[in-house]
């Protein structure tokens, strides 16, 4: 039973040491898959990085702070971009959409192929001079692994990361979603302990969404015994702020050769947001205008 709608969970147990997040997000997955007619492998690459960035988007504390995962790869998926509020939205595109691979040796999509070797940057706006920006090798390209290795490194947040996103013949997204815990500094040895042996004994991201558990019940498994509390839910969804405005400000950018050269051809033009791939057109007389 696949969920009605995207959300995110914010979750705490063991007395406030541990804290926790979990996403449903087949919805969102489905919206960029079908913005951008991307292949099972990219889906489920993009779907991850989608439902793990909006996961980190809602750790932030600003209304109007963002947070952007850029991925630069050598394997045949060239990259992704993908951008998140601290609300929920997260909106993202990649940068080859239709890449074809073989199975991996477990059978699953194999993300780590097309991804490759490649760097992970993770850019925070919060509002200040400088946006921060945390940077790695990707340790597997898988993404959950890189994220927890992000964590570790960039953040010295010790952390468990899982995603997961299951493909339909038809290439529609069947389910997706994932879970992100990370210790505090002042959580006991002993409950680490028991935590790393929980975690390397669950069931896959994708395993759980197919049996039908919501992300409260993906975190009861994990964090059952140690006193999960809930804290709050938010609503999640794929949602780019583009318009035929913000594109007309991004062509009036353009060198007046540039334009000149556009006007002279006569021609109205189309122009795409990378984010959703939405079209827009603007007839010479639209630009003409902007070349004043």
């Amino acid at each position: 039973m696949s969920q009605d709608r995207d959300y995110i969970v914010r979750a705490t147990a063991a007395e406030g040491s541990i804290r926790a997040f979990a996403i449903t997000s087949r919805h969102l997955v489905e919206e960029a898959r079908v913005d951008h007619d991307t292949s099972p492998v990219i889906t489920a690459a993009l779907g991850r990085l989608l439902s793990g960035a909006a996961m980190m988007g809602t750790m932030m504390k600003g209304e109007k702070d963002l947070l952007t995962i850029q991925i630069q790869c050598g394997g045949p998926a060239k990259g992704f971009t993908v951008t998140a509020d601290a609300n929920g939205h997260v909106k993202g595109f990649p940068n080859v959409p239709d890449v074809e691979l073989p199975l991996n040796a477990q059978g699953k999509l194999d993300v780590g192929g097309a991804l490759g070797l490649g760097v992970m940057s993770v850019i925070k706006d919060m509002g200040l001079k400088e946006p921060y920006v945390g940077q790695i090798a990707l340790q597997t390209g898988e993404i959950a692994e890189d994220l927890t290795y992000y964590f570790a490194t960039s953040e010295q947040v010790p952390s468990a990361v899982g995603l997961g996103v299951l493909v339909n013949p038809d290439r529609s997204v069947r389910q997706a979603g994932g879970f992100i815990i990370q210790l505090m500094p002042f959580t006991p040895d002993d409950v680490v302990d028991r935590l790393e042996k929980k975690i390397t004994e669950i069931a896959s991201v994708t395993e759980m969404l197919e049996d039908g558990k919501t992300p409260e019940e993906i975190l009861e498994l994990i964090l059952g015994e140690f006193g999960l509390e809930i804290n709050d839910t938010v609503d999640a969804a794929f949602q780019c702020d583009c318009s035929k405005e913000r594109v007309s400000r991004a062509i009036a950018t353009l060198s007046r050769k540039d334009l000149d050269d556009i006007v002279s051809d006569g021609e109205s033009i189309e122009v795409k947001c990378q984010f959703c791939n939405k079209a827009y057109h603007f007839d010479i007389d639209e630009l003409k205008e902007m070349r004043k």
